[in-house]
């Protein structure tokens, strides 16, 4: 019996080793994207190099390689990442959480990577990275699902009257959106005065609740 248990555990040694180098090599991309990630939020699609991610995450750049085919592809799965991480933090909310403060929470998460120079959940139409990630059907999905989530946040806000139902609901969503890429944030907190919790409730507080005064 304990021949047969010991043959059996030599057995799977490979298969464990196989196992552990898989880990190994998933462990490594998932740093790679994380580091493609901060680095295109901090540069941009275009100024960012793949030189740049390899140095970031202290490997030779033709081991990136082994990992992602090129710049678009790293990028793309920098995306997918970045969606499928708001996506956790909107199911992670409270289900108690009324509609329109679910909104605010999203549009506080965004904000609040947009200051710490993590990557945007929407990058700009004229982006170098616009047409890999039409072809990334990952991304897609994600962001359809997100989409879906979202919309149906706002809609339940405008049948309770807290948002303004004349507006069509891709419209809100794209005010939300647009609010995080606002370069307001950059340009209230280049002044000095402010500290980033006040830019961030006045960013949220302008965009969910209007600008005019109120009784």
């Amino acid at each position: 019996m304990t021949e047969a248990i010991d043959k059996i555990g030599v057995m799977n040694i490979p298969q464990l080793r196989r196992s552990f180098k898989e880990q190994m090599h998933q462990a490594r991309e998932e740093a790679i994207v994380t580091a493609a990630s901060r680095l295109m939020g901090k540069k941009g699609f275009e100024a960012m190099t793949v030189e740049d991610v390899a140095c970031a995450v202290g490997i030779a750049k033709a081991s990136l390689y082994k990992h992602f085919a090129g710049k678009d592809e790293l990028c793309a799965a920098a995306m997918v990442q970045v969606v499928d991480r708001t996506g956790r933090f909107l199911r992670e909310l409270p289900a108690s959480l009324p509609p329109l403060e679910r909104l605010r929470a999203l549009l506080r998460w965004l904000l609040e990577l947009q200051l710490t120079d993590e990557m945007p959940l929407m990058l700009s139409r004229n982006s170098g990275l616009a047409g890999p990630l039409k072809a990334c059907e990952a991304y897609q999905a994600a962001l359809r699902d997100l989409h879906g989530l979202v919309i149906g946040w706002i809609e339940q806000a405008q049948q309770a009257g807290q948002i303004n139902p004349a507006l069509p609901s891709d419209v809100v969503m794209c005010a939300i959106f647009a609010r995080a890429a606002d370069p307001m944030l950059r340009l209230l907190r280049d002044r000095g005065t402010y500290s980033d919790a006040q830019i961030v409730d006045w960013a949220v507080d302008s965009c969910l609740s209007g600008l005019a005064a109120r009784a």
